[in-house]
Parts: C-alpha cells; sequence; structure tokens
C-alpha cells in the first residue's frame, strides 16, 4: 500500500499490509507539487528514511527514472539502502518524467541499452541481493505496445533486475493480462492496479506470474476525500459539533503518536 508520510506507513502497517510503496507520485501531492521531477531526492529519502523508523514493513523507495543517469543511481542506491528501503523501482522514462497517468502526457523513454545500464549499476553497488532492484517499463504507458514491452522487460531482466514492474492506463487489465501470460522469463511481474480496480487479487493470482501487487495513490486519494468531506461539512454547519462524532478522537492520533510511552518516559526520567 502507498504511504506518503510516517503516519500513513503506520497505517499501512496496522492495516495489514506485506509492504510500503514510498510513493513520489503521493509525496509529491502532499507537497502540492506535479509528478514531473521537481521534488528532489532529498525529499523523498528524508520520507523514506523517516517511514522506515516508524515501521517495520519493508519498504519500496519509488525512485522514478533514478534521478538522473547510471552515476546518479549509483548514489541512489546506496543512499536509499542506507536509509532503510528494502527495494527500489526505477522507470525507463527520460529524466526528467511526466506522472503516468496524466492525460495527454509526455511519455517518453531512454533506450533499452541505457535502461539496462542503470540497472547494471543498481544490482553492482547494493550491498546485499535481499535488497530488489524492480525494472520498471513504461512501454505501455506511452503506447509502444505489448512486443516493445516484452523486449524491455527480457533485456532488463537480463541485465539482473528481480523483479519486472509493467504499467498501464488502460481502463480493462486485458493488456496487462495479455502482457503477463506472454511473458515467459524468469523474473516475477510487479502490477499498479490503478486504472483497472476490477483486477481482483483473486484474478491476479489464477495468472500465477505476479508475485506484488501495489495499489499506488490510495492513500493520498483517501486523505483528499476525507479531507474536503470534513471541511465542506464543517463550514456548512457552521461548526465542528456535527462532525466531530464522525472522525477520530485526539486520543486516537495520542495513540499513533505513542504519548504513553512519552508519559512512561517522563515518569522514569523527569525528576
Amino acid at each position: 500500500m502507498a504511504a506518503h508520510s510516517p503516519l500513513s506507513a503506520i497505517l499501512v502497517e496496522e492495516a495489514g499490509f506485506d509492504g510500503i510503496w514510498a510513493s513520489g507520485f503521493e509525496l509529491s501531492a502532499l507537497y502540492g507539487l506535479p509528478d514531473v521531477s521537481v521534488m528532489s531526492m532529498s525529499q523523498h529519502l528524508d520520507m523514506v528514511r523517516s517511514m522506515a523508523e516508524h515501521s517495520s514493513l519493508p519498504i519500496i523507495a519509488d525512485i522514478d527514472a533514478g534521478f538522473g543517469n547510471a552515476i546518479n543511481v549509483i548514489y541512489a542506491v546506496k543512499q536509499y539502502e542506507r536509509a532503510g528501503a528494502a527495494a527500489v523501482v526505477i522507470e525507463d522514462k527520460t529524466f526528467p518524467k511526466v506522472t503516468s497517468l496524466v492525460s495527454d502526457g509526455r511519455q517518453e523513454l531512454v533506450r533499452i541499452e541505457e535502461f539496462a545500464g542503470k540497472v547494471r549499476a543498481a544490482v553492482a553497488v547494493r550491498s546485499t541481493p535481499d535488497f530488489l532492484v524492480i525494472a520498471r517499463t513504461e512501454a505501455l504507458i506511452a503506447g509502444l505496445g505489448q512486443a516493445e514491452a516484452l523486449k524491455r522487460a527480457a533485456a532488463y531482466a537480463a541485465a539482473g533486475a528481480d523483479m519486472i514492474l509493467i504499467h498501464s492506463k488502460q481502463r480493462t487489465p486485458d493488456e496487462v493480462e495479455s502482457f503477463v501470460r506472454t511473458w515467459d522469463g524468469n523474473a516475477p511481474i510487479v502490477i499498479i492496479p490503478t486504472s483497472y480496480p476490477q483486477l481482483t487479487e483473486q484474478r491476479i493470482r489464477a495468472l500465477g506470474k505476479i508475485s506484488m501487487v501495489i495499489y499506488g495513490n490510495h492513500a493520498i486519494r483517501a486523505a483528499v476525500t476525507a479531507m474536503k468531506d470534513i471541511f465542506a461539512r464543517i463550514r456548512a454547519d457552521g461548526g465542528i459539533h456535527r462532525v466531530d462524532r464522525d472522525i477520530v478522537g485526539v486520543e486516537e492520533i495520542f495513540r499513533l503518536q505513542k504519548m504513553e510511552e512519552v508519559k512512561e518516559d517522563e515518569c522514569r526520567f523527569l525528576k
């Protein structure tokens, strides 16, 4: 499940998910910025580090195009591994990128050889093979078709990618399901079914080759939905007297902040 803050990471873990997607899209939205590579690596890296401090779940860091060329990727992988991430996802777009699902967005891909070099660089500098390098191809997003997507995925797997992420903005899962059925590589597949939510986990398991499903932007969308609703109701009601019963109490926020631990530490150490 996507997260964009330490608080949302805590809630992801409490909900029972297996891992956290440190989403570049969500963090950009949190800062009120478009997801077009204007947010710096240090901003995203700081958030990943904070998430790792507040959650025991593995964190998959969404590092877009790797913040530049293969040299930038080398630096990024070292930094994210030290920050506590369990994996990075690198996509084969040009830098700066444009977010994948925007209508009529500029979707330009780098040459296969260039991106394979990024994958090889990432694999070469990680300190342990337990740190996963996930190669994301945007060939379907760019409208280049299944053959190009398969060609790129095979090249990235040959370069050492641990997993292949295939992305699509079609409103049905047809092209992703077709890719999965056709894929004959050894690398497991990752999907982000944002545009085709009818692809349930039951259907995903039936395909047999998908090892990870990322719910890529639902945390920030849920937060915006809830805030817009509550803010509008407060304005309409002329106060908080009606909405107060429909939102969590401040005690729940205290729990998430671990205020009980603070009180215990005060009793122990403040003399």
